[in-house]
């Protein structure tokens, strides 16, 4: 069941991932943790408007809560793909201001708009008037020469003047020009205090922190000044890093106690999609990390690298991958 729109928990999110996030890996993750909110990957305006916009927005309902993030710049175009996220049932729609990519730029979306708060402020109302779901913005602490606090806080101020109440802010400046996009996640320095200002700056707005963070203890630490963490790469690569999420994080026991409990729990889920034509592969290229640090794990990563792949590749190969552990067998 859809989550309500003024219960939405950002206390532990996983963040919006290209390539990454998508449905079969939010699926997988959503087994590890109940509560942690998870974020899609960026879906341009012009996929949903004038593509298959089955292909980019369905989602299986075991994945709530979810959210789509949107990339785009025309209020009207990101209103209408609000209402269609809303129909889909997404728990929330969020607004990609922080993506540094040359092909981001060229569509005027992504960290661009930084440099244009009133736009962003246009875009956000321009949702909102047609949703009844949150809409969010995730956002950089500044981009090039545009750095200081005062245009951050310009920035913030202006978009939630237009009613937007959620901001995640990844504690990085981006450089629009000279930095790759992988550059951008590690290069530019960790300002978390910065981040913390603005939480103390605007109390009444709620603020999620981003960037670099790998741990729970972590994130703990982080929440004792912001509202939520939002962790990315931390996650994907060492997904059982959630299972402890959903106690440390939420107070709640999660009931499975294994990597061997979430591959049971995944199989009908396979067996469905491969039924639907999905290449396993899809499926299990999110599943690589689940045994990281365990003996075995190294065997449970070569075989699926080498075998998932496979075109006639079945739930067989998952379970022979899980006998490379040589610690149990799933049958």
């Amino acid at each position: 069941m859809k989550t309500e729109a003024n219960r939405i928990n950002r206390l532990l999110c996983c963040a919006p991932m290209l390539d990454w996030t998508d449905r079969h890996c939010r699926y997988f993750l959503r087994l590890l943790s109940r509560h942690t909110l998870l974020y899609s990957e960026m879906v341009t305006t012009g996929a949903i408007m004038h593509g298959d916009v089955e292909r980019h927005l369905r989602f299986d309902v075991a994945e709530h809560p979810v959210a789509l993030q949107l990339g785009g710049s025309v209020p009207c175009e990101l209103a209408s793909c609000s209402k269609i996220a809303e129909a889909y049932d997404y728990d929330e729609v969020n607004l990609n201001v922080g993506c540094p990519s040359d092909r981001v730029q060229s569509g005027m979306f992504g960290a661009c708009l930084m440099a244009t708060p009133q736009l962003v402020a246009d875009c956000t109302k321009a949702m909102l008037d047609v949703v009844s779901i949150p809409v969010t913005v995730k956002h950089r602490i500044g981009i090039d020469e545009m750095d200081s606090y005062a245009q951050l806080c310009d920035f913030v101020g202006t978009v939630a003047e237009g009613g937007c109440s959620c901001f995640i802010i990844h504690a990085r400046k981006a450089w629009l020009q000279g930095l790759s996009p992988k550059e951008n996640r590690d290069k530019p320095p960790l300002h978390y205090e910065t981040v913390y200002r603005i939480k103390q700056d605007f109390p009444d707005l709620e603020i999620v922190i981003n960037g670099g963070i790998m741990t729970l203890d972590e994130a703990g630490e982080h929440l004792q000044t912001v509202d939520g963490v939002m962790m990315g790469r931390a996650i994907y690569h060492n997904p059982w890093l959630l299972a402890d999420a959903d106690m440390a994080v939420f107070g709640e026991q999660n009931p499975l106690s294994s990597g061997f409990d979430i591959i049971e729990q995944i199989l009908p889920y396979v067996e469905r999609e491969l039924a639907d034509g999905t290449r396993l592969h899809h499926i299990t290229r999110h599943m690589i990390g689940l045994f990281n640090g365990m003996s075995g794990a190294r065997r449970w990563r070569r075989y699926l690298s080498e075998n998932a792949c496979r075109k006639d590749a079945d739930v067989k190969v998952l379970l022979q991958a899980v006998e490379q552990m040589n610690t149990m067998r799933i049958v």
